[in-house]
């Protein structure tokens, strides 16, 4: 995925720093600073002005994981399955059971609204680094510092809503070296259209996961609407009905989550060694609560599918993501890396001046939050939750406290700014199971315990000297969060609402909100404010190193990645570019239709409709990471040839550090999509709305 020319040996930043545009296929590039040298060299293409604009307007993020794009002039969208999952599982019962079973709506009166869903276009940017930081000093406290950045974040937020009526989030880049306003179109009312079955979606299972060759039509179609009525999208992304060939020039532009190739070696020693363990965990020991609890029933077991697959994904993410990090030839190249950085400032007075101790200013702060650490992410981290309602209850209380403060003293997620996404998520009418929510919160219960020990105050205070599955009884019974109108009362009741309410969910967020505000603001002042301050400085240098020449970490912010179809060779074997529908039928046969391996019945009822040859799946050198799932692969006419859906297994160390020679994106065919949708599923409609018949 990653061509590397030859360069000195001082502007090769290895994994954890920043990577410069030399690395030929590498980058989650800004929209606004594209590598324009390297396309127009490497492939002879330029990329307009209206052609980088017209692909931000098609491209949509998805919720708080997901990304997507616009396919149609009236609203309708393409993401993936496992993207849209939640929706499907929330529309689903035990007498519509759409994961199992597919969806297809025939009409805009069939299409289903999603409950607790939000997508997002991306409309403007703006570089707002100096307002940002014009109340910062250098005498000031990294805490202080960051207090007052976060005060000019909330203005520079409100005042660009009331300016412009749209969505605004201040991002940071370069771990806080620059702040860039984003201004977004947002959509809550969005519809399903088009699901296949879980079992075609996800064929393989979590054994096939992050693997290749793969079978997967890991694919949804939703609209989005305004005002009742389908959104009338401008900007959309026309389809290729040939696909892409081996070799072609492919562009993803999607909202990658998260990367740490800015981060120093110390900081991946943390991640190895306290933060990876924690959450692998937290994942494998809900992953065996769950595949006992499923056992009970078929109803139990088709509503916590959803949370398996999920977990399932993420530990075998994070083993891949630890095993790299235990690669000591790994970590010595990033050491190298690091000293000659280090070098590079202390060979200048006035950059030693500037930029001198980063590193260390970084590793004392990684040394000083190690302690606390397992607090913080028990009482904080969505992989250690108590469940659904506890989650509730905490956001009510902490809602009420922050709403009554001025907007740049509250915690980000309480920000005006960031209200309605809070207010989608609170008064959600997303189905909450009881059975499933006492699993996860006797489950959350037991793991509190086991990470920081019974006599820690926050399992204290949690277990209120019970056994954990009697306390998820007791905090259950009674509880009336299910309600949405009993949440809505509390939110819009305030302080006073909160302090009357005995729902036992409400009292245990209550009692247990100072502790969890204590482990929060710890690791925020001493360990966030010094991270920016330091990571400003390391970003800082590698900007005078490099000029602009340098991509930042990704942020579930949009991106724009380029590469080729391309295969790859394994020790023992070549590793074609693409899969096709034989491949897909030669591997159902020889595991004898067996689940994870099993079609579902119109697939082997229509066989014989299908031109086998036709491409399935394929694999490119682009750049992604989690987060990209569901965004476009299109060529260089903005013609979409596929959706990434996945990484194969050598990619899982994208985090850290880019490596073209084995590792790649993964996506369905845009050809092997159409002919599913006219061949299994009599989708002729919908076909004819992409293709824009």
């Amino acid at each position: 995925m990653m061509r590397l020319r030859r360069i000195p040996l001082t502007q090769i930043i290895c994994m954890g720093l920043l990577v410069a545009v030399a690395r030929a296929d590498e980058g989650m590039w800004l929209l606004d600073r594209l590598p324009e040298a390297e396309l127009r060299e490497k492939f002879g293409f330029e990329p307009r002005p209206d052609w980088i604009e017209h692909v931000r307007r098609s491209c949509v993020r998805v919720g708080a994981g997901g990304s997507a794009s616009f396919v149609s002039a009236n609203g309708l969208l393409m993401t993936n399955h496992h993207v849209a999952s939640d929706m499907i599982a929330d529309l689903s019962n035990e007498a519509n059971d759409y994961m199992k079973s597919g969806f297809y709506a025939r009409t805009l009166a069939e299409e289903l609204k999603c409950p607790q869903t939000e997508l997002s276009v991306l409309m403007s940017t703006e570089d707002v680094t100096a307002r940002v930081n014009s109340g910062v000093t250098p005498e000031l406290s990294a805490a202080d510092a960051q207090a007052l950045r976060r005060k000019a974040m909330a203005e520079i937020e409100k005042e660009a809503r009331t300016r412009t009526g749209l969505t605004p989030e201040v991002v940071e880049l370069y771990h806080g070296a620059r702040y860039h306003l984003y201004l977004s179109k947002r959509y809550t009312d969005v519809r399903l259209v088009f699901a296949p079955e879980a079992g075609i979606a996800f064929f393989g299972g979590d054994l096939d996961n992050f693997e290749y060759p793969r079978y997967n039509l890991d694919v949804t179609f939703l609209r989005a609407y305004e005002d009742g009525k389908p959104a009338r999208t401008e900007h959309y992304l026309k389809w290729s009905a040939a696909g892409p060939k081996e070799g072609e020039l492919t562009f993803i532009a999607g909202h990658p989550a998260r990367t740490q190739r800015l981060y120093t070696v110390e900081h991946l020693e943390f991640l190895r060694d306290v933060h990876i363990p924690l959450v692998l965990s937290a994942y494998n020991q809900r992953e065996v609560a769950l595949l006992q609890f499923m056992g009970r029933s078929p109803e139990i077991k088709r509503i916590a599918t959803e949370d398996l697959l999920g977990i399932q994904n993420g530990r075998k993410a994070y083993g891949g993501i630890l095993e790299g990090l235990l690669d000591e030839q790994l970590l010595a190249q990033k050491r190298k890396a690091q000293q000659e950085l280090i070098d590079f400032i202390n060979a200048d007075p006035r950059r030693k001046a500037a930029y001198g101790g980063a590193h260390r200013m970084l590793a004392e702060a990684i040394d000083r939050c190690r302690p606390d650490y397992p607090a913080y992410m028990m009482t904080t981290n969505r992989r250690t939750s108590l469940g659904r309602l506890y989650g509730v209850a905490l956001k009510l209380v902490q809602a009420a406290a922050e709403r009554a403060r001025p907007d740049g003293e509250r915690l980000d997620e309480y920000r005006d700014a960031s209200l309605p996404s809070l207010e989608l998520d609170l008064f959600s009418e997303a189905p909450i199971h009881d059975a499933l929510e006492e699993l996860r919160l006797s489950d959350g219960l037991v793991r509190l315990g086991r990470v920081l020990g019974g006599s820690h105050p926050v399992v204290k205070t949690a277990l209120a000297g019970r056994d954990a599955r009697s306390r998820a009884a007791e905090l259950l019974t009674g509880c009336t969060l299910k309600d949405v109108a009993v949440r809505r009362k509390l939110y819009e009741g305030g302080s006073s609402a909160i302090a009357e309410c005995d729902d036992p969910m409400i009292r245990l967020a209550r009692e247990l909100d100072p502790l969890v505000r204590k482990y929060r603001a710890k690791y925020e002042d001493e360990f966030e404010g010094v991270e920016k301050e330091a990571y400003g400085r390391i970003a800082a240098a590698l900007f005078e190193l490099h000029g602009d020449r340098v991509y930042p970490d990704a942020t579930f912010t949009l991106r724009l990645s380029y590469g080729t179809v391309a295969g790859y060779d394994e020790p023992d074997r070549a590793v074609p570019a693409m899969t096709t529908y034989r491949g897909l039928y030669k591997l159902a046969a020889q595991r004898d239709n067996q689940p994870p391996y099993e079609l579902p019945a119109r697939w082997r009822e229509r066989k014989d409709k299908l031109d086998l040859n036709v491409p399935f799946n394929f694999v490119c050198t682009n750049d992604i990471i989690g987060g990209n799932s569901g965004s476009p692969i299109f060529n260089r006419d903005g013609e979409i040839v596929g959706i990434v859906f996945d990484g194969n297994i050598h990619g899982l160390v994208w985090d850290f550090q880019f490596d073209m020679k084995r590792a790649r994106a993964v996506g369905v065919h845009s050809r092997a999509i159409i002919d599913a949708l006219e061949k299994i599923y009599d989708a002729s409609p919908l076909v004819a709305e992409i293709l824009g018949r």
